[in-house]
């Protein structure tokens, strides 16, 4: 079992709280880093857009992922939300173990 990180762009910090909080109850993701807010610029329906967003990132595992990416999605409030795994390479073990009791994996943390 590997852990990746999910790195998702949400509308604002109570959107990015409130889904964050949702999928660690649900046991989808460990935890959720919010990162402040960022200026994006973006084309969107032909036109050149910028807003206010709040990056995260979720840690989950690989098994996890897919089923974290379509809770997030189906919560978020944007039609094309930004949700993309990032793998990790190296880890400390016992933080690997910690985000896989986390979800549920093994144990209960």
């Amino acid at each position: 079992m590997s852990v990746v990180s999910v790195y998702v762009i949400f509308a604002n910090a109570d959107e990015a709280e409130r889904i964050g909080r949702t999928v660690v109850e649900e046991r989808l993701a460990a935890c959720i880093n919010l990162l402040g807010t960022c200026r994006s610029i973006y084309r969107w329906r032909g036109a050149i857009e910028a807003a206010e967003e709040v990056p995260a990132i979720l840690k989950t595992t690989s098994e996890t992922a897919d089923a974290l990416i379509s809770r997030v999605a189906g919560l978020h409030s944007y039609d094309v939300p930004c949700i993309a795994v990032w793998p990790i390479d190296k880890l400390l073990l016992s933080y690997a173990e910690w985000v896989e009791q986390s979800i549920g994996t093994i144990g209960n943390a």
